[in-house]
């Protein structure tokens, strides 16, 4: 998936003045509608309402919508990664922790959290090739879930549960794609079973 946001995007205040609002709790609003709209179909008016700001708030915290989303962008990521670390964390070993990763993923790509997508994918999609700044963005993330796979099933080859034989490399691309079209079908509205099984079966590869 380093909590704060940085000290010059929320505009600075009077000494002694209260914070007129959390700007994590409002990114966390904002980044709903991004990943329900997408970027382009997101207008500055539901943002604002979904964040419960006045558009001159908005443009003096974030200065703009395209600063609005990177920030929301970053703030899930540091969000999302930090749930599935802890998660991955208390599993005993390599395989188990890998499992718990793609359920990870299988609980988030079912139900309304499902329908709504994911804003890193949905940015690779959207925003990628034509913006060099979320094309950095997205490339990192993906770099990163994909460095952890591999330490997972290294992991996992040098404490036994996960065979020698299995190619790091290539097992570990083939999660990420996996991972990332879980997302994606999502979005179609399945049911936990449905992709619970996926999870499951992706597990072949590692075996």
């Amino acid at each position: 998936m380093t909590n704060d946001l940085p000290s010059s995007t929320v505009a600075s205040r009077p000494r002694g003045r209260p914070r007129e609002f959390d700007p994590d709790q409002a990114l966390d609003k904002a980044l709903l509608v991004f990943s329900e709209r997408g970027y382009h179909a997101a207008s500055i008016s539901e943002l604002t309402e979904a964040m419960g700001l006045t558009p001159g708030s908005v443009y003096k915290a974030f200065k703009d919508k395209r600063a609005v989303f990177l920030a929301a962008f970053d703030r899930y990521r540091r969000v999302r990664r930090r749930e599935l670390e802890e998660q991955v964390a208390a599993e005993p070993n390599g395989w188990e922790k890998i499992l718990r990763t793609l359920l990870f993923y299988a609980d988030s790509s079912c139900g309304a959290v499902g329908r709504r997508g994911c804003l890193v994918v949905g940015s690779a999609t959207e925003l990628a090739l034509f913006d060099e700044e979320v094309s950095d963005r997205v490339n990192t993330a993906f770099d990163a879930d994909e460095r952890l796979l591999r330490e997972l099933i290294r992991l996992g080859q040098s404490d036994g549960s996960i065979p020698a034989h299995v190619d790091v490399e290539a097992a570990a691309r083939a999660l990420l794609c996996l991972t990332k079209g879980m997302r994606v079908v999502g979005k179609t509205g399945r049911s936990p079973e449905e992709m619970v099984a996926v999870a499951k079966a992706a597990m072949r590869l590692i075996v």
